[in-house]
């Protein structure tokens, strides 16, 4: 690879920083802490900080040369409400929080660049540093940009990058078009009549009709959903009772869907509820439906994908760019950034044995691609700005 040199003699100094975020873990629109030590990194690089969109957004605004194009750079600062089982020095030190998707190894990267770009200002134009909150579920993108994100620091193109545990060091994911799904979320109550376990014939039993709810709901994907579009249906929550002897009043059943195509996803909700609906009248419940949009898909625009994979082919060679790779049914809501802006999300490989996969309790990002994750960031930024001709 062809990294930095002077980003990877800072290697020691960026890994202390990701472990300092990692011990201390704070959930979407409480990255007070994490926040403050964003901003003091940046002040200290001599760039000027904005602070409080979305609650606890960073933006760090970096200017050289004459040029007149800018570029956003963005990295997620949340923590996700998982106990952390490792038992390292510097495991999160937040009970039932814990940096398990690598979002503390985001912002470290992004951070390492801003330091470089900083102390050269080797480029020509403007940078916007985005660091931002509450990407896990919480829509921390959308609220930047309510609070005027893209008004008060404008772009040309934004881009992001998530550490990828199945691809090894040394890689790359860049494509054009669709790389995560959309994310809906949904909430059904089913009220029945609740008494005693021993007499199910006094009462509406919703415990009974959520079994059945749930397995037909897994018919919408394999009968109603064409089997050439990607599609996926999770019910992620069961809460009904608390007692040995009592068949409870009623039971809420949360879950989430997954697509990339909005007529798909149109179809799907409109299945959900319309089941839902049919299976609790016939077994004399009712039912109550929520049903949000959470994320859009995260759609890739042609043009910045081009710049994305020329950046990262200077760092990782072209043996290590990877164009064949699916997108995921993982989402991502910089998926709302991208439908306001052109832009490119990407993948850098940062495992590739399968152990330490993401949002699970043993997870822990690996310090050693901090220098190329920088390195790319660095790259981008400067070829972008510079109008480096496309190849």
């Amino acid at each position: 690879m062809n990294l930095i040199k002077a980003i990877v003699d800072r290697q020691d100094a960026y890994m202390a920083w990701r472990r300092n975020l990692h011990a201390h873990p704070e959930l979407a629109y409480q990255e007070h802490r994490t926040s403050d030590f964003v901003a003091a990194k940046l002040t200290e690089f001599g760039i000027p900080v904005t602070r409080g969109l979305g609650k606890t957004g960073v933006v760090g605004s970096l200017t050289s040369g004459i040029g007149t194009r800018r570029i956003g750079l963005r990295a997620d600062m949340d923590a996700l409400p998982l106990q952390e089982l490792n038992k390292f020095e510097h495991c999160s030190r937040e009970p039932g929080t814990m940096h398990a998707c690598g979002h503390d190894g985001h912002t470290v990267m992004l951070l390492a660049a801003a330091e470089y770009l900083a102390r050269t200002r080797d480029f020509d134009g403007t940078i916007h540093f985005i660091f931002q909150p509450a990407e896990e579920g919480e829509a921390g993108a959308k609220a930047m940009m309510k609070d005027g994100l893209f008004t008060r620091f404008p772009v040309d193109g934004v881009f992001g990058l998530h550490n990828w545990p199945w691809l090894a060091p040394g890689h790359f994911v860049v494509r054009n078009g669709p790389m995560m799904a959309a994310m809906d979320i949904f909430e059904a109550t089913l009220r029945g009549r609740g008494g005693h376990a021993a007499q199910p014939h006094l009462t509406v039993d919703p415990i009974v009709v959520a079994s059945l709810l749930i397995q037909s709901w897994q018919t919408v994907i394999s009968r109603n959903v064409d089997p050439l579009e990607s599609a996926v249906v999770s019910v992620t929550q069961i809460h009904a009772g608390n007692a040995w002897a009592v068949i409870p009043e009623e039971v809420v059943l949360r879950g989430t869907v997954r697509t990339f195509n909005p007529d798909v996803q149109q179809k799907i909700e409109h299945r959900l509820q319309e089941i839902g609906q049919g299976i609790a009248v016939a077994h004399q419940c009712n039912f109550d439906w929520r049903y949000e949009r959470r994320f859009p898909p995260t759609v890739n625009s042609p043009r910045e994908t081009e710049w994305a994979a020329q950046a990262a082919s200077r760092v990782f060679g072209e043996q290590g760019i990877r164009r064949d790779v699916a997108p995921s049914m993982g989402s991502e809501d910089f998926g709302w950034m991208l439908l306001e802006q052109p832009g490119n999300y990407a993948w850098i490989g940062s495992g590739g044995s399968g152990d330490c996969l993401l949002h699970n309790p043993y997870y822990d990002f690996n310090d050693e691609i901090i220098p190329a994750g920088a390195s790319y960031w660095v790259t981008l930024a400067q070829q972008f700005l510079h109008n480096v001709a496309l190849s």
